[in-house]
């Protein structure tokens, strides 16, 4: 404890006001897992090394997942001289020991902490101790720091999250910083330089399109959260990514309700961080989670975020630019009821309303791809005509030709 204890006053001997968030650090949305959605507080190492394993062997690692994020619940207490430690009981191998199994998994470690005093579950937050914990999660090996916003009080959020983002930089290892604050305070006007993403709303919860009522605060369905986006995207970007909360994707929807949730948040360059028990997934769920033509989507350089470009009677035609001037397309069906699609690509020419994308498909051609039933289509020289069953999507890829 005293070489972790010097290890912090040097540190703070050394800061520099050019304190920066780390650079080259989700260059694309980050993709993994974390263990609230299912698990909650009923979590321990044994939980954390089965979703790592899981991973694995379910082919996810392949597909691009790479976080394994541990949330509330883990802490126990601070020593005499302000330091964190893990829950003895859920974590007796300790987090050093859970990073390295995590690492030698070819994985990414990620841990959770809060800008206030307490973290949501009642645990010992970050706040007066920004530099200490940071150099705490830097010894474990930690790659991702979800930084909650309960009990902060008073507390100005872009001042408290700037506190953190230094600290991490101080600390000298690079870890990822998403910043979970709610959306309460328009973190998209001002955390590009301070975190790698930010959540613009409050928790997800596994419904198409409901309000679950907690009282004095509200989470909500996935169709919710999606309208709640609107305005946002053109804030997003390479390094700095809105965060529409974890995927559900796994927890109880259906299974069309669990594909049209992980495309549109592919649609949207979401964070494409899952929520579900890695070690109990059907097959449908791990078929929805790799898709690979689907996460490609979401992983598209350019990463520009997709927009609504109509709407009518609960059908809504989703378009997303890609590199090289390819596009993607989604026909979401909001509606209890099946939809005809009739899109006769001629007719339309696209214009994205927040960047310099457009196209005409009268003079630019595009072969056609269904990629969730995997299969070669036509041209964008003849209509596209399909039915879209309820709560489902159809998503195509447009490769120029």
């Amino acid at each position: 404890m005293k070489n972790l204890f010097f290890i912090f006053f040097i540190t703070m001997l050394n800061f520099k006001s050019y304190a920066q968030k780390f650079d080259n650090i989700a260059e694309t949305p980050p993709m993994g897992w974390n263990s609230w959605n299912k698990f909650a507080c009923n979590i321990n190492e044994q939980v954390i090394r089965n979703a790592a394993d899981a991973m694995v062997s379910s082919g996810m690692k392949d597909a691009g997942y790479e976080y394994i994020v541990i949330d509330d619940c883990w802490h126990g207490e601070r020593d005499a001289d302000g330091f964190i430690h893990a829950d003895k009981e859920k974590f007796p191998s300790g987090m050093k020991a859970l990073a390295d199994y995590i690492h030698s998994k070819g994985l990414k470690f990620g841990i959770y902490s809060d800008a206030g005093t307490e973290t949501c579950g009642g645990e010992p937050g970050s706040r007066g101790h920004e530099y200490q914990d940071a150099i705490k999660y830097a010894s474990w090996g930690v790659d991702y720091l979800k930084y909650d916003w309960c009990n902060t009080g008073k507390q100005n959020a872009e001042a408290s999250y700037t506190t953190m983002r230094n600290a991490l930089y101080s600390a000298g290892r690079p870890i990822l910083f998403a910043i979970c604050e709610w959306g309460d305070n328009k973190p998209w006007e001002w955390a590009q330089d301070i975190g790698h993403m930010w959540r613009t709303t409050g928790d997800i919860y596994a419904c198409w399109d409901c309000e679950e009522d907690h009282g004095d605060w509200s989470s909500w369905g996935v169709l919710k959260i999606l309208d709640m986006q609107d305005g946002l995207r053109k804030y997003a970007g390479p390094g700095h990514w809105n965060d529409p909360d974890m995927m559900e994707v796994g927890n109880g929807m259906s299974v069309a309700e669990d594909r049209a949730h992980f495309a549109m948040w592919c649609m949207l360059s979401a964070p494409l961080i899952a929520g579900n028990d890695l070690a109990d997934m059907s097959a449908e769920t791990v078929a929805i989670l790799t898709n690979k033509d689907m996460i490609a989507i979401n992983q598209d350089s350019l990463g520009i975020q997709g927009f609504k470009y109509s709407s009518k009677e609960g059908l809504e035609t989703w378009f997303k630019p890609l590199k090289n001037g390819d596009w993607a397309v989604t026909f979401l069906n909001r509606a209890d009821r099946e939809h005809q699609v009739n899109f006769n690509w001629e007719d339309h020419q696209i214009k994205d309303p927040d960047f310099e994308y457009t196209v005409d498909f009268k003079n630019t051609l595009f072969s056609l791809k269904d990629v969730w039933a995997q299969k070669d289509l036509k041209t964008t020289k003849s209509s596209f005509n399909a039915v879209v069953a309820p709560h489902d999507v159809i998503t195509l890829q447009l490769t120029k030709k």
